[in-house]
């Protein structure tokens, strides 16, 4: 229809035309109302229309013309646009102060009488409104239909991707089952296969393990006959041995008994004026041999078929000896018998041609002091004074050794430890701390109160306590020149140098390190103790210096390291002065004793390995100072001991004891060539 095309031309133009740009309630349909009811009612005048009229149009018919043009295209608008100014007066921003002032108060006072709106008659504009409203419509229902299309689209492809992925998450799945499963059953093989190799390894095993255990049975065996096989031996060697000792004893206790008979005829000598030294010295001889092989068989264990023939060959030498002492003895009676019956005359010849007793090596001792002892009766009536006195000694602290009271036996412990800690500090390095222990020893011996342990000590502390600190304190210098000089020579000079200044100071203490000195090692005297008839080997071997502990004695290497670290510390002392002490007085014990002896070692008969490593020690240490002090005369000794004492020693010497005799041999040839 022709009225149509107008119609979009007008809408076209509304669009474009200031009107057709405000908004519109497009909620309009939410209210419920019906839009064909609405279009083909006719218009109505809103509630609001009576407070426009009242306000508005006055203000507007004061400021325009009394025109009839412009009063009839007010009322031709106002007509023309009846139904969309009071349809939206809450979008039109120019209402919104017009509704909230009728809201607030306007209706209670400008109520108009007439209830109902006023109808207008505009059928262009109901007309407009419908076109719109259609139009509205058509758009939204299309705007719905495309809506729902595209959530039909979007829903259908969320169904396709969701089975899509969970046919995916099947296979994987799926493929994950199916590796598991591959997993698992190589695992298996793997575990059967490796089951089936551990136990043919295990059976393999078994089968080694079965025919080891048979070669070990059989070993076992083997090894458990030869071990009875060796018991047995060793039974019967030991049996052998033991009795083979036995007769070592018997044999060294008949050869002691000969050799006392052959000392016993010393009285002859003088009767009979014969020269008999040579049989005692080959006696002697044959004495340090059979005790040689006494002490290799307590080192080897027992003695061997050679020992004990030695032995033997040793014994029927000594038998022999004595035979040709007796007949010596008889052959010299008989002369003397015969000397008798010639005449005066005669006898002074005799008497003139008589051969003499081979005198002993006399010591050259110029100028001895008053404490030295030249002859052995001197020398040994010294070692009984100094063995009495350090007896006495122990008796004099016995009650305060054995007390049961435990304060006693505290106070003993702090003195022990007073007197022999500060002996042990002294070494090689004590150096600039040699006199502070010097100093505290001397406190102590003075009665003066020490700091030992973190205590203080003092020997008032016990009536008995100076005797006790005076025998421990010699008995610790001698033990540490039994160890500590043994096994450090050079540590002899600062032991000896302190020991010296206590000896100057407290001659007693210097006493009693002589008697534990001597007791200990009776080679420093010197002095060989002599077998007595009745006496245990054992004590006879102690008598000797050596340790027994369980009837067995020490070794000889350790017996000779002992004797040379003791003699090595006598010879010390004996040159040495405390530096602090007072020089006007003489030494307490000085080289005049060393010299004494030297010179009585010399006439002594040698002990094979014994008397060659204490002459090197004592050389060593103090041949110097005896060089200076006696100058020629030392020289003479020296050449005593290479032309006449070397090859005493030598003859007594065995082939497996020659280590230090070559030693000593070779000192003196450097020193005295």
């Amino acid at each position: 229809m022709p009225s149509e095309g107008r119609c979009w031309e007008t809408l076209q133009a509304l669009r474009s035309s200031d009107k057709g740009r405000l908004c519109y309630d497009r909620d309009w349909l939410l209210r419920g109302e019906d839009v064909l009811q609405e279009c083909m009612s006719l218009p109505k005048l809103s509630s609001y229309s009576g407070w426009v009229v009242d306000h508005v149009l006055p203000h507007i018919q004061k400021n325009a013309p009394p025109s009839e043009t412009s009063a009839s295209s007010v009322s031709t608008s106002a007509l023309d646009q009846p139904s969309s100014v009071p349809r939206s007066p809450l979008r039109n921003p120019a209402f919104s102060p017009v509704s909230s002032a009728t809201s607030n108060g306007t209706k209670d006072k400008h109520e108009s009488p007439h209830t109902e709106p006023m109808v207008l008659q505009s059928p262009r504009g109901m007309k407009v409104e419908g076109c719109i409203r259609m139009y509205e419509l058509v758009h939204r229902m299309k705007g719905a239909e495309g809506l729902r299309q595209w959530q039909e689209e979007q829903e259908k492809k969320v169904r396709a991707l969701s089975e899509m992925a969970s046919e995916q998450l099947k296979r994987f799945d799926e493929r994950k089952e199916l590796k598991h499963h591959k997993e698992f059953q190589d695992l298996r093989e793997v575990m059967e296969k490796s089951s089936r190799e551990a136990l043919g390894q295990q059976e393999k095993l078994k089968a080694e393990h079965r025919h080891r255990a048979k070669i070990l049975n059989l070993k076992l065996r083997e090894a458990e006959q030869q071990r009875l096989k060796q018991e047995e031996q060793e039974r019967l060697r030991k049996e052998e041995g033991q009795a083979r000792l036995r007769s070592l004893y018997a044999l060294q206790e008949e050869v002691l008994h000969l050799s006392q008979q052959l000392d016993s005829s010393d009285q002859h000598r003088a009767l009979l004026q014969v020269d008999l030294s040579a049989f005692r010295t080959r006696g002697n001889q044959l004495c340090g041999l059979v005790s040689g092989i006494i002490r290799a068989t307590s080192e080897n264990g027992f003695p061997t078929v050679e020992d004990q023939a030695a032995a033997e060959g040793a014994l029927r030498e000594m038998r022999d000896l004595l035979s040709n002492l007796h007949q010596e003895i008889s052959r010299a009676c008989e002369e003397k018998r015969r000397r008798d019956e010639e005449e005066a005359r005669i006898k002074r010849q005799e008497s003139q041609m008589q051969q003499r007793p081979e005198a002993h090596i006399e010591s050259p001792v110029p100028n001895q002091g008053p404490g030295a002892k030249p002859n052995e009766d001197s020398t040994m009536q010294w070692y009984q004074q100094l063995q009495e006195a350090s007896g006495r000694c122990m008796l004099a602290f016995e009650g305060l050794s054995n007390s049961k009271d435990s304060q006693a036996k505290k106070i003993k412990m702090d003195l022990q430890k007073a007197a022999t800690i500060p002996v042990s500090q002294i070494s090689t390095i004590a150096g600039s701390k040699l006199k502070e222990i010097f100093d505290k020893i001397h406190s102590l011996l003075s009665g003066k109160p020490v700091q030992s342990g973190g205590r203080s000590v003092s020997v008032t502390l016990n009536p008995q306590g100076l005797d006790f600190v005076q025998y421990k304190l010699a008995e610790k210098f001698v033990k540490q020149g039994e160890e500590e000089v043994a096994s450090h020579h050079e540590a002899a000079f600062p032991i000896a140098v302190v020991a010296s200044g206590i000896w100057e100071l407290h001659p007693r203490v210097g006493d009693l390190i002589l008697a534990h000195l001597h007791k200990k090692c009776p080679y420093s005297v010197p002095f060989y103790p002599a077998f007595k008839e009745g006496m245990a080997l054992e004590d006879y071997q102690r008598m000797l210096g050596y340790q027994v502990k369980d009837s067995k004695v020490e070794q000889q290497d350790n017996f000779l390291k002992r004797m040379s670290g003791m003699i090595r510390l006598y010879a010390a002392i004996i040159q040495l002065r405390w530096p602090y002490g007072n020089r006007q007085e003489t030494h307490p014990h000085g080289l005049n004793h060393g010299w004494r002896w030297l010179a009585q070692i010399l006439n002594m008969e040698p002990l094979s390995d014994v008397t060659a490593t204490l002459l090197f020690d004592f050389l060593e240490v103090c041949g110097n100072a005896l060089m200076k002090q006696y100058q020629v005369q030392f020289w003479k000794m020296i050449l005593l001991i290479k032309e006449d004492y070397f090859p005493r020693i030598e003859a007594i010497t065995s082939s497996g004891q020659m280590g230090s005799f070559i030693r000593l041999k070779q000192f003196l040839e450097v020193r005295c060539p």
